[in-house]
């Protein structure tokens, strides 16, 4: 399992495939890593959106973060910003590891949403303090997502089953999706790459529901 310092330097000269400036809504995402005592290694934050009718993200497993704002410096200030006002911790003295590649989402709308991904590290966090945006909030160890016990299949659509990792309720924890596709991203730069269970029909389908 990658400790902090393998994701340092993983991430030090590592360049991001980045979408340009077009038009596009933005969001960003955060992706906060703490390092846990003993040998337990790194664990990330994950967030369980709150669930609201009519909502296409309600329940998701999810990184914090949102769309950019027009007071937002960019897609890295809106994470920053989502992260502190959805659970309540601020990234402003975190130590800012580096930039995964742009994802580019499809609303349920005819505009192109492209979502940026920014990993963290944090010393002693405080405890969690998830707002009205989020069901639950908690830390998840990094080693767990690469066990295989863990990999399981998400129906998103009653004909497609998605790649998915169990993080807690297999009712309602499986990070799927945007996210599951930045784990993708993140683990493949830290040289442990997931298992690669997309078909190529899954991926042209996720391209239409996730976001």
């Amino acid at each position: 399992m990658p400790t902090l310092d393998d994701i340092r330097r993983a991430f030090a000269s590592r360049q991001p495939t980045l979408i340009a400036e077009g038009g596009q809504r933005r969001a960003g995402v955060a992706m906060v890593l703490r390092d846990e005592p003993g040998e337990a290694g790194p664990s990330v934050l994950f967030i369980e959106r709150a669930r609201w009718e009519g909502d296409p993200w309600s329940g998701h497993m999810a990184f914090p973060g949102g769309r950019v704002d027009p007071g937002d410096r960019d897609a890295r200030a809106a994470a920053e910003r989502e992260t502190r006002e959805e659970v309540g911790l601020c990234l402003a003295d975190a130590e800012f590891m580096g930039r995964l590649d742009d994802r580019q989402g499809n609303p349920r709308t005819h505009r192109t949403l492209v979502i940026s991904g920014f990993v963290y590290a944090v010393e002693d966090p405080p405890d969690l303090s998830p707002n009205h945006e989020v069901e639950t909030a908690f830390w998840f160890p990094l080693r767990d997502l690469l066990a295989s016990r863990n990999h399981v299949p998400y129906k998103a659509h009653r004909e497609h089953d998605f790649p998915g990792i169990l993080v807690g309720d297999p009712d309602r924890h499986i990070v799927w999706g945007l996210t599951y596709s930045f784990l993708e991203g993140f683990f493949s730069v830290v040289g442990r790459p997931l298992p690669d269970r997309w078909t190529p029909e899954h991926r042209r389908f996720a391209r239409r529901v996730e976001r």
